[in-house]
């Protein structure tokens, strides 16, 4: 069950993420041959292809199971992946630019410069992995769960962010600059580091000792000068 809660300011209780249901068809198993673009796979398993360097942009995947594949430099612009379960992706400087991702499950993933500025995602998990640098910029994040990962100064940069969770995953560096938020839940992070866009924070809900820690960030901010 999702967890709700009350936040700081206006007691109002926080809306909790709806996660995706994935349940995959009997897949067919995928050839040996490139992704293409506007190419439309349903109900496929891919399974440890080396897709780097692809130019699969506005391709439709429905249904599909990706798994141990690399990404490096994998051309996948306005892509829709539906009701699809990523696991083990790995690669530097994906293009997801401006994609759609809705009821996915992304597990496990080894990611690096992931570019999804622009990009729509919808009941979407990112369980598990490392994902350095990941370019949400103007994104718009509904109902997405970030869990027992770490996101290494990842860039929510005047995204949107609506019932989003963090649950035991670490953010360092993390840019919130211009970014609105609605019922994101911050408290079950393990670890949290803002260094820019700590004024954006207002819709979200913290602990107590991320206030504590968030301080001389907020102090900042506010031109108030501490000290001893």
């Amino acid at each position: 069950m999702a967890r709700t809660g009350t936040g700081a300011a206006g007691g109002n209780r926080v809306k909790g993420a709806r996660r995706p249901e994935v349940r995959l068809p009997p897949l067919e198993p995928w050839g040996d041959g490139a992704l293409e673009p506007d190419g439309d796979y349903d109900g496929v398993e891919i399974r440890d292809a080396d897709l780097a360097g692809q130019d699969g942009a506005g391709a439709r995947f429905m249904d599909c199971a990706l798994t141990n594949c690399a990404f490096d430099e994998t051309g996948l612009r306005h892509a829709r992946v539906l009701d699809s379960v990523l696991t083990g992706a790995r690669g530097v400087g994906t293009d997801l630019a401006e994609a759609t991702l809705r009821d996915v499950e992304l597990v496990d993933a080894r990611l690096g410069g992931t570019q999804l500025h622009g990009s729509v995602l919808e009941r979407v998990v990112i369980r598990g992995g490392k994902i350095d640098y990941l370019n949400l910029r103007t994104a718009r994040l509904r109902d997405v769960v970030f869990e027992s990962c770490v996101l290494v100064e990842p860039d929510f940069g005047n995204a949107n962010l609506e019932r989003v969770e963090f649950v035991d995953c670490t953010l360092k560096g993390a840019d919130f600059r211009g970014a609105t938020l609605k019922d994101v839940d911050l408290r079950g992070a393990a670890s949290l580091e803002i260094t820019s866009g700590v004024e954006r924070l207002s819709g979200a809900v913290i602990s107590m000792s991320q206030l504590l820690d968030l301080a001389p960030f907020l102090a900042a901010q506010l031109g108030i000068r501490v000290e001893d």
